[in-house]
């Protein structure tokens, strides 16, 4: 186990925490705790785009030191009263109020998160290819290692750019490179820093909105927290449920939970002994339904979990304009200004939550107690033409909003267009928006499983709420359920499971919020993550990433846990008040034998069920985890070639540590081999023999994983294919021709190529061998001996 690094790496992570909370502190100024346990994500933000831009010229220390920079730059600028320095006088700024014990809480969350996720990470560091994309997400570390200029090359279609948003993969690299780590150690250690990160801003977020209802603030921190980074669905507590049902009704029971599931019936009935992380994970059909957790147990550094914090970032930022009065027009113009560039380094870092930046930002922004309009030149007009007319009022708030947050993506996305005008709109891979058929909607039990826990916490939530507005009476109440007895009907009759048990949080959450005496941010937070969950119900993104609407779900669900977690700690944190409240005592001195102590009782009880319930798939997944039998603990991402691979692991380690920049290398690509080539479709992804040599060493292949199908269409990629075949077993004349064509410098001829071509002819005079090791010969082309 690497402990100096991990040392490292804190020391740089309390450094950027330090040089930000001037800047977190000024952005969250009017927040409890302003903003101290954001300001990790404010410093990657601040750290982060500058580098991307000045990488677009040189990707190297001068993007380094232009990031670095402008983060202190930034941050000093924040920290200073800016009408003292007009009359040039320099002095810090008179309300840069810094919340010290606010600052050791989240400190505190953020090392206990950090290192449980090293320690995951310890157990199993390896980026094997099996069951995930770690091959996918290292190569492209390693190919940000070895760029000189961004973006960087594709590690499995030599010769182009990458078509992947790999924003989180330059954050890491940075960290890198500001810590002198190797990719091979940077890869799980910043996979944890990101995990504490993530946990650190919820616990932020959930403290600042229940201290701002009169809760609580660390109490719901640490339920946030909890909810975030170690709660799971309810499928494992599900199971053990159903195991304690008479025998008679068990079958039955998980009959019909398989028929609309992804289980068999005896994965259903499987108990304890029987198992697996992975399970909870793959619930509704045809979907991927990740936690936080699962994924970080899993261990990619994947673009849908790099992407929670800015999103939650995000949310600070709505939260904060939430909370800024109508007068404050320049702060709530900085907050917004904020959000745009959180939005363009997020269409980077995952372009899936790119969308959700600005949806949190709108509902924060129509729903904030300043109207929006005021925002622009010109409100006096629009405060006269208004006037008095409620509807009219409501009309300018929902243009306002609108206006401005619209204002802000299209800048954002201005700000991304390196991006966007490179890695998508040159996409070979056609992408359509479709409607979802009812036959595929997600069913009633699989949404109780996936999203219970909240159903459950925002339904009572939303009681507790309602039963405070002095203006609702038994007729409305009687609506209400009527309402909600009506939509599950028509719910049923249409196979749209959402509509009656997530679609209401949305209607009713926007009443709660329009026109409740005391409307709360949380509301906004289960607002925005039961629009998802509705909205990936109608419709889904049909693209060669996954079929149907996999990768819809897969990428979406993981905004809605963070956002609903997020809101647990505030929800939660009032039952746990009013049961406090309800006893006559305080927090530390709960006594349920004084007066209201069967509503105490209650209330706790049902926090109590919830984390429990939440926490069997974490107790079994860690536990499970610790025991699985190991080489050695470390956190060296490639370890495993030289445990299991060990010749092909000594080529590629010299290929890694040898050859330099970015030279073209011919390999097998990733498909099986077809005696048609051109009908050939199945694929070796997912496997060691899928293209090891380019993913562990970011060298560029001219056709490595079919990944490249989803990114470029199948025909650029077969292409090639056929090409590569063509360079190993064609006769010499064309094999020279394409070696030319494509610029290949070495020529790999391992267990892999052999498997896949046999005999291959490598005794011609333009082919040098440079490395043997076992069964591997890497061969270098000489260039003049071409025929």
């Amino acid at each position: 186990m690497e402990y100096a690094l991990v040392v490292r790496w804190l020391l740089l992570f309390a450094a950027l925490w330090a040089v930000a909370l001037p800047l977190s502190t000024r952005l969250f100024r009017r927040l409890p705790g302003r903003g101290a346990g954001l300001a990790l994500p404010v410093s990657l933000v601040a750290l982060t785009l500058p580098a991307y831009y000045v990488g677009h010229l040189s990707f190297g220390p001068v993007a380094l030191v232009a990031g670095v920079g402008s983060l202190l730059v930034t941050s000093a600028v924040a920290g200073l009263d800016l009408g003292a320095l007009r009359r040039g006088d320099l002095r810090l700024a008179p309300d840069l109020d810094i919340d010290r014990r606010a600052v050791a809480d989240a400190a505190a969350v953020f090392l206990v998160a950090f290192l449980f996720a090293v320690s995951l990470r310890a157990l199993d560091p390896s980026v094997h290819a099996g069951g995930g994309e770690k091959f996918l997400d290292f190569g492209l570390l390693q190919s940000l290692a070895r760029a000189s200029v961004l973006p960087p090359e594709d590690m499995w279609f030599a010769g182009e750019p990458v078509r992947y948003y790999y924003g989180g993969h330059l954050v890491s690299i940075l960290l890198a490179r500001l810590t002198a780590t190797d990719p091979s150690f940077a890869y799980n250690l910043a996979l944890a820093g990101f995990f504490g990160v993530l946990v650190t801003a919820a616990f932020e977020l959930g403290r600042g909105v229940a201290a701002a209802a009169g809760a609580n603030g660390r109490i719901a921190g640490l339920l946030s927290a909890f909810f975030v980074g170690f709660a799971s669905n309810l499928v494992t507590a599900g199971r053990f449920a159903l195991a304690a049902l008479p025998e008679g009704l068990r079958r039955p029971v998980a009959q019909a939970v398989a028929e609309r599931s992804q289980y068999t019936v005896e994965q259903v009935l499987a108990g304890a002994s029987n198992f697996s992380y992975w399970s909870a994970s793959r619930v509704i059909p045809g979907t991927i339904n990740e936690f936080p957790l699962f994924a970080w147990l899993n261990g990619d550094l994947h673009a849908h979990m790099m992407g929670t914090p800015f999103l939650l970032l995000a949310a600070g930022l709505a939260f904060a304009y939430f909370r800024t009065p109508e007068e404050a027009v320049g702060e709530r113009r900085l907050l917004v200004a904020a959000t745009t560039l959180v939005g363009a380094l997020q269409v980077v870092i995952d372009t899936w939550s790119f969308p959700s930046v600005f949806g949190v930002l709108f509902l924060g922004m129509v729903f904030a107690p300043a109207r929006p309009w005021t925002l622009f030149p010109g409100r006096e007009r629009v405060r006269s033409a208004v006037g008095d007319n409620p509807v009219a009022g409501e009309l300018a708030r929902l243009g306002g909003t609108i206006a401005a947050v619209g204002l802000a993506g299209v800048v954002a996305a201005v700000l991304a267009s390196p991006f966007l005008l490179g890695a998508v709109a040159g996409g070979g891979s056609a992408r359509t928006v479709e409607i979802l058929a009812p036959d595929q909607r997600s069913g009633f039990g699989v949404l109780a499983l996936v999203h219970g826990a909240f159903l459950a916490a925002f339904a009572g939530y939303y009681v507790r709420r309602l039963g405070a507005q002095d203006g609702l009476g038994g007729r409305e109440w009687a609506v209400l359920l009527g309402s909600f007895a009506a939509l599950t009907v028509v719910a049923a009759v249409h196979s749209f499971a959402a509509l009656a048990l997530v679609a209401p949080l949305v209607a009713v959450g926007w009443v709660l919020l329009r026109f409740a005496d005391d409307p709360r941010f949380e509301t906004v937070l289960v607002v925005a993550g039961a629009g998802l969950v509705t909205l990936v119900e109608f419709v889904y993104v049909n693209e060669q990433a996954g079929p149907g609407r996999m990768n819809t779900v897969f990428k979406t669900y993981m905004q809605v846990w963070v956002l609903w977690g997020s809101a647990m700690g505030a929800v939660l944190a009032g039952f746990v008040g009013d049961a406090v409240a309800a006893s006559d005592v305080s927090l530390p001195k709960v006594d349920l034998s004084v007066r209201g102590s069967a509503v105490s009782a209650v209330g706790v009880a049902f926090v109590v069920l919830l984390v429990a319930s939440t926490s069997v798939y974490g107790g079994l997944a860690v536990a499970d985890h610790a025991d699985t039998p190991r080489q050695e603990e470390t956190l060296d991402a490639t370890a495993f070639a030289e445990w299991w691979h060990g010749d092909e692991s000594a080529a590629i380690t010299w290929l890694d540590e040898t050859v330099e920049g970015n030279p073209t290398m011919l390999t097998a690509p990733g498909t099986t081999w077809s005696a048609t080539v051109s009908d050939e479709r199945e694929t070796v992804m997912y496997g060691w023999r899928g293209n090891p040599e380019s993913s562990l060493t970011g060298v560029p292949t001219v056709a490595g994983w079919a990944h490249e199908v989803g990114y470029r269409g199948p025909d650029a990629y077969y292409d090639r294919v056929r090409d590569v075949d063509a360079m190993y077993v064609g006769n010499e004349s064309t094999r020279a021709r394409l070696i030319e064509q494509y610029d290949v410098q070495y020529v790999w001829v391992g267990p892999g190529e052999r498997a896949r071509y046999g005999e291959i002819e490598t005794d011609v005079a333009w082919l040098t061998p440079v490395h043997r090791s076992g069964s591997v010969v890497v061969y270098e082309v000489e260039e003049a001996r071409l025929p």
